[in-house]
């Protein structure tokens, strides 16, 4: 079933409706639509980290989505807004967080509030990094991450889609090949394999769920047009329903 999203309404607007009306409170009551959402952690400046799910509670065609992971790189965030607008998807379970370092978002900084990039802290392959890419003292050791980390182990998401910036490109991650190619053809982005990263969350999920797919979705930079935040949401809800 083709899924009509919302129009343009500006972002942060539309996060800010989305999150307040879809939630009422931390506990995870559901809305009688098929809504609910979880603060499933906070920020190390104590920033709630939301995560709405959306759909079937009970499908096991469950995806995850995380709009933002360094906070310079906020545009799927406007991704996430749409799928936090669309109508609960019949037979998929949906899991949606808008922004996974709201400290980066507000500094306008790749890494969190202690420096530390959240995609260099997982524990797969963590290494020391320092500089731009300091990994932190010890995996896992940023409250964001270990947010990310307990939602993934608790939801168990058949696929997972990671929004990054500015490359214009989807990321042949490791996972299912076939769900990769599917998304790149239905956003019209080219598929290619970039560097592997120590510490990644998309490599500690297909390493420590190897029957799951995550994949990395470089968008352009800059802010998305409402249409091209509507297809990447269309292709979300395609891929999950595929899946």
């Amino acid at each position: 079933m083709r899924q009509q999203l919302s129009g343009a309404i500006p972002l942060a607007l539309v996060v800010l409706i989305a999150i307040t009306t879809l939630a009422p409170s931390a506990t995870g009551a559901a809305d009688p639509t098929g809504r609910r959402s979880l603060i499933v952690g906070r920020s190390v400046d104590g920033r709630p980290i939301t995560a709405v799910e959306s759909g079937d509670f009970d499908s096991p065609a469950r995806v995850l989505v995380v709009g933002c992971i360094h906070g310079n790189e906020p545009a799927g965030i406007a991704v996430a807004a749409q799928l936090m607008a669309a109508p609960p998807v019949p037979e998929l379970d949906l899991w949606i967080v808008p922004d996974l370092n709201p400290d980066g978002v507000a500094a306008g900084t790749r890494g969190n509030a202690h420096g530390v990039d959240l995609n260099r802290n997982f524990p797969w392959r963590w290494r020391p990094l320092s500089g731009l890419f300091f990994s932190g003292r010890r995996p896992l050791s940023e409250p964001e991450s270990r947010s990310a980390y307990r939602l993934i182990q608790r939801v168990r998401p058949e696929v997972s889609i990671w929004f990054h910036q500015h490359l214009d490109l989807v990321d042949e991650s490791g996972g299912s090949l076939a769900v990769e190619r599917l998304f790149a053809s239905l956003v019209g982005l080219p598929l290619l394999r970039l560097a592997r990263h120590p510490g990644s969350v998309v490599g500690w999920e297909n390493h420590a769920y190897p029957r799951t797919t995550a994949f990395v979705v470089e968008l352009p930079a800059g802010p998305l047009t409402p249409a091209v935040a509507r297809r990447q949401a269309r292709a979300v809800i395609a891929v999950g329903r595929a899946s």
